[in-house]
């Protein structure tokens, strides 16, 4: 840069020059000639900077554009989904997730390829297993089909269940062995008791009477809690569902003539309703019509003290195509806070109540596919919908 500058300085000073000298020339042919020279030697000294590329001048970067900027942001939030999540074009899978790439990287799941062909293989959703570092997991895959810019793809999406099934099973473990421990004590001690009593009377001169209550006593107990056990047994021993298509008009016809008399005779009403008088559900009908049995004998003993009894019971087809029945009444309904409780095998809300009708009610249905739950309606009473 400062040749360049030397160079101007010099060009300016020959060509002053040579203005000074043309214009003292006059005529002389001579002083006009040393002028040209002059001028030529500042042309000459200047040349090199006139083939120089001018620098270009700094361009601003434009702005991101709005669409780049919301791509930057989707792609972020893709990164941190908490679920596994990839794209499959024709045999190729791109994970789109970081936990898709921890899955497939060290420390996760043993064999790369078993989980890679089971993404591909991967017809339908529904429940997976993979054997990862940590061992055996169950996770959820779903899958859905999509076509864009004209070519076929599939979402495949892993999503977590061990930490929320085991938790959950904790739970319903613990609640369980509360109810069986309290059942179970319920029979032992007084039989411990009245053991003891029994003991003492044997000593006792003229006390056959009493031992012979106290013997009867332990027995009454023990056979309780014979009852109790096979009931157990019976509840957690049903056979496979055998299924098949069940004509809903035929059934509620049935239900209706089965228990809708009973109702009356009370000065109540059952209404069995049909959205449609074609629906019909795969499943094994001697089992739904248990599970139903069950839950309208619910309903007559929740309205045992309702002056106008009433049951509704009605099946239609709901979102995403799912038939769901619902059996509802007008009784007190479930007391708050045991929602939860009331399928637990033995828990009754009702004092004397088994506990076993809605434990069976929810096993026949989940081995049939459907599920079960209760639902609390606006104008009151218990209800619940059975879903498949």
């Amino acid at each position: 840069m400062a040749s360049d500058r030397l160079r101007v300085i010099g060009a300016a000073v020959l060509w002053l020059a040579a203005g000074a000298v043309a214009r003292a020339a006059g005529p002389s042919a001579r002083a006009w000639v040393g002028a040209a020279v002059l001028a030529l030697a500042g042309l000459g000294l200047a040349w090199p900077l006139s083939r120089r590329p001018a620098p270009l001048a700094a361009t601003p970067e434009a702005p991101p554009s709005a669409d780049s900027h919301r791509l930057a942001v989707l792609q972020a939030q893709l990164e941190h989904l908490p679920v596994a999540a990839w794209v499959q074009v024709d045999e190729r899978l791109l994970p789109l997730s970081s936990r898709a790439r921890r899955l497939e990287a060290p420390g996760g799941v043993r064999d790369h390829a078993a989980l890679r062909a089971l993404l591909r293989g991967a017809m339908h959703s529904g429940p997976v297993v993979l054997d990862t570092e940590r061992g055996s997991e169950r996770w959820q895959l779903r899958r859905q089909p999509l076509a864009l810019d004209g070519q076929a793809q599939n979402l495949l999406v892993l999503v977590p269940l061990e930490h929320e099934l085991e938790t959950e099973s904790l739970l319903a473990w613990q609640q369980l062995v509360q109810v069986l421990t309290h059942e179970i004590m319920n029979s032992l001690t007084p039989i411990k008791s009245l053991s003891q009593t029994a003991q003492v009377l044997l000593s006792e001169p003229g006390a056959e009477g009493e031992l012979r209550l106290a013997l009867d006593a332990i027995a009454q107990r023990a056979e309780s809690l014979s009852t109790f056990v096979r009931t157990y047994r019976r509840v957690s021993q049903w056979p496979a569902p055998e299924m098949a298509p069940v004509d809903l008009r035929e059934l509620f016809a049935r239900l209706q003539q089965a228990v809708g008399p009973g109702w009356a005779a009370r000065g109540g009403e059952a209404t069995f309703e049909l959205a449609s008088p074609s629906l019909r559900l795969q499943a094994d009908e001697g089992q739904l019509e248990q599970a139903l049995l069950a839950l309208l004998n619910n309903a007559e003993q929740a309205t045992a003290d309702v002056a106008a009894p009433r049951l509704w019971v009605q099946a239609r087809q709901g979102r995403g195509g799912r038939l769901q029945i619902s059996v509802r009444d007008n009784g007190p309904g479930v007391p708050a806070g045991l929602e939860r409780q009331i399928f637990l095998p033995f828990f009754s809300a009702r004092e004397g109540g088994q506990g076993i009708g809605l434990t069976v009610v929810r096993q026949l249905v989940n081995g049939m596919g459907g599920r079960v739950r209760h639902v609390r309606p606006l104008e009151g009473g218990a209800a619940f919908v059975l879903s498949f």
